[in-house]
């Protein structure tokens, strides 16, 4: 298997700057914006959009205006790996399957989108049979088949011209990637790989190797979306895409700006997850953070397409004086230190461990921001947004904040470094939370006796620096402060890329203590094979225990941000499954 990339991680990179604490502000639903409300250009309170629908309507027609600082690495549907990409791509992109257009955890369950159902399961769960909706149609009014399915998820094996997206597909349908793509097939219609049948234009058939509990979550992906093949323009597809959903575009600059209009045939009975209530949608691009903050509170804007979370001077501004503008949801991510067994004293599980009771945990948590813009201390390495989360299981009592030095030096000393020893901690350099959680980390440590010098690394060569093995034993990396998210909500999605042997690579690597314990392999074997998500999810906690007791990982933080909308929108509420962003295709606007 071929580890995920930090994928849609990056996207959510440098979610907070550091705080050394947040302004006391208004009780929940008070200071609101302009005033307080909802649902008809009203501020609608401080955490509306979480758990409910803040401002429900139906009313179409108008602009809805996003702005960011980080364009899509890739606007094409199978290259596209940021995860605010992901969530923007329903407007313009449909798949079989999709996720619930519902807050919270809710939003984690897969409806049908252009399929009838979640699909015919055969009794060896290997075998996935779906019938397509009428009425699905192109943007020049030509029907999508299910042959136009095929030939998107084929896409993803074309590595070649076309890198970038996940390859979840491409690992579960052809794990010896016997299939090379579209463009070096030599079938007469591109149609090759084995894996998918299409025995009509309405039906499709997939045939997996093996049971993959989590098949549905991975369909549910922009990865699953369809091309049509005279539409395809390889590398340049992501320029304009065809499109399949609600909205068509109209323009798109790289690190400009895009624009979308109506797609007018698109047909509103055949699709029962997306509103599609405003107009228009545009994207503004600029390159300061702080600039974009100002925009959205002077209204100049209706949210921040990355939602990476307001700065320190904007979410200050924001909480004071405009708090029912404001959600506070957690991201999914985890913010964690690592631990290389190839670097020494790591090698050692008791000298881990020391690490982990001689770290300061509210310290590393205001590092990050505090509990409202860096999130709650982490407990272990499975997030709450992950199936399977156990909030009692607190195995070192983080959750009490405090080092223990006492138990910090018990383990030292049956690690054999009573006295402490030296390491190095690598952080990029560029996320300005990082270096404030090394510099904490730093100082914690150097309590109970052990002195740690910060590398401070290029951000932008991770891959090549934290991702290498070889470098990292080099540079005697033997802490690695990095983030994780899911690209979907179980335990393969977030836990195994970073925890199974089998992902660890030489160049890209996520499984940064090189963790290969077999009976942690096979846990995440047997819950892929369960399809049904709460027995899954109670092997991958035990997988998640595993991991713990081994000292593998400290996590820092359970990740939250705030994030802005403004009193003009409607419909909105953040999704587990959009990483605690808001559900784009939902969002109306008051005109």
């Amino acid at each position: 298997m071929t580890t995920q990339r930090t994928s849609r991680r990056r996207a959510a990179a440098g979610a907070a700057l550091v705080v050394a604490a947040l302004v006391s502000t208004a009780a929940c639903g008070g200071g609101g914006g302009k005033d307080d409300g909802g649902g008809d250009g009203k501020a609608a309170g401080f955490n509306a959009g979480i758990g409910k629908v803040a401002s429900p309507s139906d009313k179409e027609g108008g602009e809805l205006k996003f702005i960011g600082t980080q364009d899509a690495d890739s606007w094409d549907p199978q290259r596209g790996y940021y995860g605010f990409m992901w969530d923007f791509a329903r407007y313009y992109t449909r798949t079989l399957v999709t996720a619930k257009a519902a807050p919270g955890p809710e939003s984690t369950t897969v409806v049908p989108d252009m399929a009838t159902d979640t699909g015919k399961i055969s009794d060896d769960k290997k075998t996935y049979t779906f019938t397509l909706r009428p009425g699905l149609t192109w943007e020049d009014g030509q029907p999508i088949t299910a042959q136009h399915i095929k030939y998107g998820i084929e896409r993803t094996w074309a590595t070649d011209k076309i890198s970038g997206g996940p390859t979840w597909l491409m690992q579960v349908l052809d794990p010896d990637k016997e299939y090379k793509g579209p463009y070096k097939d030599q079938s007469k219609d591109k149609l090759g790989l084995k894996a998918i049948e299409t025995p009509d234009e309405k039906t499709i058939v997939f045939k997996l190797p093996k049971p993959n509990g989590d098949f549905l979550q991975m369909l549910a992906l922009p990865a699953a979306a369809p091309v049509r093949p005279d539409k395809d323009t390889a590398e340049r597809y992501g320029l304009k895409p065809f499109s399949s959903g609600p909205y068509k575009f109209v323009s798109y600059g790289p690190n400009k700006g895009l624009e979308l209009v109506r797609n007018d045939k698109w047909d509103k009975a055949s699709d029962p997850v997306r509103k599609a209530l405003p107009d228009k949608i545009s994207l503004t691009l600029i390159t300061n953070a702080e600039d974009m903050d100002s925009r959205l509170l002077a209204g100049d804007y209706d949210l921040d397409i990355n939602a990476t979370g307001m700065g320190s001077a904007g979410r200050q501004k924001a909480l004071k004086a405009h708090k029912g503008n404001v959600d506070n949801p957690q991201t999914g991510f985890i913010r964690y230190a690592a631990f290389p067994k190839t670097v020494a004293p790591f090698d050692n599980e008791h000298c881990r461990k020391a690490v982990i009771y001689g770290a300061d945990h509210t310290s590393l948590q205001t590092a990050r921001g505090g509990p409202q813009a860096g999130g709650d201390i982490g407990l272990s390495m499975l997030p709450p947004a992950v199936v399977g989360f156990d909030e009692s299981y607190d195995p070192y009592k983080l959750k009490q904040g405090k080092p223990d030095i006492a138990k910090a030096k018990e383990e030292l000393k049956a690690c054999g470094k009573p006295n402490g020893f030296s390491t190095t901690i690598a952080v990029r350099n560029n996320k300005l939370a990082e270096v404030a959680t090394a510099e904490s980390l730093q100082a914690s440590l150097k309590a109970i006796g052990i002195e740690a010098q910060i590398d401070k690394y290029d951000g932008a060569q991770s891959t090549g620096i934290i991702g290498s093995p070889q470098n990292v034993k080099a540079k005697n990396y033997g802490i690695i402060i990095m983030g994780w998210g899911a690209d979907f909500a179980s335990g393969q999605g977030f836990l195994q890329p970073i925890a199974d042997g089998r992902f660890i690579q030489q160049s890209g690597n996520q499984n940064y203590p090189e963790l290969n314990d077999p009976a942690i392999n096979k846990l995440f074997d047997d819950a892929i094979a369960e399809i049904d998500p709460a027995k899954a999810g109670k092997i991958f906690q035990e997988a998640n225990k595993k991991v713990m007791e081994g000292a593998w990982y400290l996590p820092f933080t359970y990740e939250k941000n705030i994030i802005w909308r403004s009193s003009r929108l409607t419909n909105v509420y953040t999704a587990d499954a959009w990483n605690g962003r808001y559900d784009y295709a939902s969002l109306g606007v008051v005109k």
